[in-house]
């Protein structure tokens, strides 16, 4: 996401966001003039993962592992309810929320979300990016970062669904 984002789209099990997803390659919405025509096969050449539909509990560890495998700097965007926050899928089987496995920067509801939303996120959080510092500290305030978004906050301190 320097110059160019490069996505690797993961986790895509729901055939309804991988539709929306393709929609963003079609001339209408036309993701190349955002630089990401290319979709990665290789988590080492992207650097925004996209999360979309369920993450089941068997397949928790091997996102975290592709996301390890990720070059510095990165970013993950959940892509719908499913995503976000496990769905209607209130299992022991599935994940409640990818937020629990990867740390995710961006958050985009909906079921699935339109492609206007998808490019709004992608935009948003290319602004993001552009205003992360670099430098020789980076690295340790990411690996601070990610300790702190995947530490889960009791039950006790939360408020109804809002903290």
């Amino acid at each position: 996401m320097h110059d160019k984002v490069q996505a690797t789209p993961l986790g895509a099990n729901r055939l309804a966001q991988i539709r929306e997803m393709e929609a963003e390659g079609l001339p209408k919405y036309d993701l190349a003039r955002f630089g990401m025509e290319v979709f990665r096969a290789s988590p080492r050449q992207a650097d925004l993962m996209i999360v979309a539909g369920r993450v089941s509990q068997k397949m928790a560890p091997v996102l975290r592992q592709i996301y390890d495998q990720m070059a510095e700097p990165k970013w993950v965007l959940a892509m719908g309810v499913c995503a976000s926050s496990g769905g209607m899928f209130n299992n022991y089987a599935i994940v409640q929320g990818v937020d629990h496995v990867v740390p995710v920067d961006m958050y985009l509801p909906g079921c699935p979300p339109r492609p206007e939303m998808l490019i709004d996120a992608i935009l948003k959080l290319h602004d993001k990016v552009q205003a992360t510092p670099l430098g020789a500290n980076r690295l340790a305030q990411i690996r601070e970062m990610e300790a702190e978004g995947l530490v889960a906050v009791p039950t006790g301190d939360m408020r109804g669904m809002l903290r």
